[in-house]
């Protein structure tokens, strides 16, 4: 019989065939000493995603349509076995090799615990670079969630901890926030950046603008209509 995994590293793509293989196979690598799971969930890919997945003999969780990259998180948590989730982008820009470090760092502080990738060192353009920096001042200032890089999709947590938290489009983005709102803790590591090799970009820029002064107006509201009660 199977083990059952320690942790479930979740994987949400949209048309990212040709990234597939390369990723799955550093994944192995980096956590042959961790008894864990690999978890893509395709949102509604387009072209050889669902081949390249089925070859690489993971477990795949599909979207008919696309529902966005916080919908597909949240699909594959809920599948998840593990008690521990470890999050990526499947464009191969995080380095696998980061999530035992990040895994260490979230045993050893336990309880309800957010470890967030910072990529100190972005390899994005100078665009993507800009914006993000535009949008983390903006809602550090809003929010105060103490986080410098929200952005990275490499992060670690306890799977029952995410699911305790309200999910929406976007919330990804937000989960320092989230976290900090249910009483939890946030550390940030740094972690390597690499550019992106293969395809191209699926969730965009100006997509992620279009929305964002909306998202932060939601989180502070969320933020604000909450009190966190101390059960005696």
């Amino acid at each position: 019989m199977e083990a059952e995994p320690l942790l479930s590293v979740v994987i949400p793509v949209r048309n990212e065939a040709p990234n597939i293989a390369p990723l799955v196979g550093e994944i192995r690598a980096a956590l042959a000493g961790i008894a864990h799971e690999i978890v893509y969930v395709d949102d509604g890919s387009t072209d050889g995603t669902g081949d390249a997945l089925r070859a690489a003999g993971v477990r795949q969780l599909r979207h008919r349509a696309s529902c966005g990259q916080s919908a597909a998180i949240v699909t594959g948590v809920k599948a998840a076995r593990g008690a521990w989730i470890a999050t990526l982008d499947g464009d191969g820009q995080n380095d696998p090799a980061d999530i035992p470090a990040l895994f260490a760092r979230a045993q050893a502080e336990g309880g309800a615990i957010l470890v967030a990738g910072h990529r100190v060192n972005r390899r994005d353009s100078a665009t993507k670079r800009i914006t993000s920096r535009i949008a983390n001042r903006i809602r550090v200032a809003l929010l105060r969630d103490s986080t410098p890089d929200t952005g990275c999709g490499l992060k670690v947590f306890p799977r029952a901890l995410f699911l305790d938290l309200p999910h929406f489009d976007h919330m990804h983005r937000y989960l320092p926030a989230l976290v900090l709102r249910q009483g939890g803790r946030v550390v940030s590591v740094p972690v390597n950046h690499r550019p992106r090799e293969r395809g191209v970009s699926n969730y965009g820029t100006l997509d992620r603008l279009a929305v964002a002064v909306w998202d932060l107006i939601g989180v502070a509201w969320l933020q604000r209509r909450w009190k966190r009660p101390e059960v005696e």
